[in-house]
């Protein structure tokens, strides 16, 4: 398969949505750059859609239950802190960066989800540290790739705050720009969570998330111009995308509270879980609910009974319940005996303490960790689309695409690289595709303008 590039660049800011195009076109280099891509502003995400799903959606080309990442965390209950889907095992399948790595490519990746130990050049995996003898740092280098991660810690890691936002994405920019430099990898992914974690914050349209929005027009300017600076630009692709939207919310809905009071859910004198029937995993707009046995018919009874009680009343916040099989068909976990989608203005928790509904306050977001936004929803959900721009070498100029799919990106990726993510639910967009011999000079007027 002909390679129709020599180097791609993928820079997904977490969030970003089909809502804010009005936003991005005010700020000078997302304009610049948008003008003359080829885009789409109404890119279907994934369901559950959050962060690590997503992602793994987009490398893969692959529904959730597909490649297994079916959440961002595992189900473990009465863990205050669930241990997430960080590392590269998790993943059922080929990647992008493991098919580039077989054809011979040097491979980055900056705080890209589920790429612990995974066999990336220069590895920065997403993880944090989650148990009380764990160091941020050794976390990190025993995940990635400890030269590189050194290296990068020696130079900008007096930017870092631990893993606070905006100082995060601001050691990422660093990091990348040198990357590009002095690295000039013919893979790299970069992940920015800054505007996504002021939304979590503040909201959807507040004040910090377009003061995020901005600082990402910046970061954006920064690695345009490390990749020009680098004599990269007639050789390089590069895209921005969106993983989800998100929504304001007002309540949070605790479902192991009523799994609780029906007995389905046993705690301690601590009130810690030491046993369960059933278990409602959050996906923030949306939950799993999960039986221990498979095969125990009387949990599943209550359960039934359980949510068309809650179904009949609006006000329990809850918009529908899909069977196990039918969130299959949707692409995400068909081992969950029900899937429950969250009414706008509502969201799931896990805790099994407190009240079923609990309202959202300042207060509650502060000591608490509740969400002024989430996103988890399904795909369905109006005006929740993300999306998605390229520009550069294999990209024909100014190609709009009324839709496509989060799946489709990652066979698209694959197309301009030559090679092949295999038998995807994906496929490549290919009117946005430059199979002619002169799309080296197409280019050059593309990336610099």
């Amino acid at each position: 398969m002909t390679r129709l590039t020599d180097h791609l660049i993928i820079l997904s800011f977490d969030c970003l949505s089909s809502l804010d195009i009005p936003a991005l076109l005010k700020l000078p280099n997302f304009q610049t750059f948008m003008n003359g891509s080829s885009y789409c502003t109404n890119v279907e995400t994934i369901y559950p859609s959050v962060t690590y799903p997503c992602h793994t959606s987009i490398i893969t080309g692959n529904y959730p239950n597909r490649h297994r990442v079916v959440n961002n965390t595992f189900i473990q209950p009465g863990r205050q802190s669930p241990d997430w889907y960080w590392h590269r095992q998790a993943i059922n399948g080929t990647t992008l960066y493991d098919e580039a790595k077989k054809a011979g490519m040097e491979t980055a990746s900056l705080l890209w989800p589920v790429t612990a130990r995974a066999k990336i050049d220069y590895n920065m995996p997403e993880i944090f540290a989650n148990r009380p003898w764990q160091t941020q740092v050794m976390v990190s280098l025993f995940n990635g790739s400890p030269l590189f991660q050194i290296e990068m810690e020696a130079r900008f890691g007096k930017i870092r705050k631990g893993i606070r936002q905006p100082e995060l994405d601001d050691f990422v920019l660093e990091s990348a720009v040198h990357t590009i430099k002095a690295k000039k990898p013919g893979l790299m992914l970069v992940h920015f969570v800054d505007l996504d974690s002021q939304r979590h914050h503040h909201g959807f349209s507040s004040n910090e998330a377009n003061a995020a929005l901005k600082r990402h027009d910046k970061r954006l300017g920064r690695i345009l111009g490390a990749i020009r600076d680098s004599g990269l630009a007639d050789s390089s692709t590069i895209a921005i995308l969106g993983d989800h939207s998100a929504l304001d919310v007002s309540k949070a809905l605790k479902m192991n509270v009523l799994l609780k009071e029906n007995g389905l859910i046993k705690t301690d004198k601590k009130g810690k879980i030491n046993s369960w029937k059933a278990f409602c995993k959050s996906c923030d707009g949306s939950a799993y609910l999960y039986l221990k046995n498979p095969k125990d018919h009387e949990t599943k009874k209550t359960l039934e009974r359980l949510i068309d009680m809650l179904i009949t009343d609006k006000r329990n916040g809850i918009e529908t319940a899909y069977t196990g099989m039918e969130a299959d068909r949707f692409g995400a976990d068909g081992s969950a005996i029900f899937m429950l989608e969250a009414l706008r203005g509502f969201y799931f928790e896990d805790s099994h303490e407190g009240t079923f509904i609990e309202d959202i306050t300042e207060e509650a977001v502060a000591k608490r960790n509740f969400s002024f936004a989430c996103h988890g929803y399904s795909p369905l959900k109006e005006k929740y689309s993300t999306v998605f721009f390229a520009k550069g070498k294999g990209i024909l100029e100014g190609v709009r695409i009324p839709s496509m799919r989060l799946v489709d990106e990652g066979p698209t990726f694959a197309r301009l690289l030559g090679i092949s993510l295999g038998n995807t639910d994906g496929q490549v967009i290919e009117d946005i595709v430059d199979y002619s011999p002169n799309n080296m000079i197409q280019m050059r007027s593309s990336i610099n303008s």
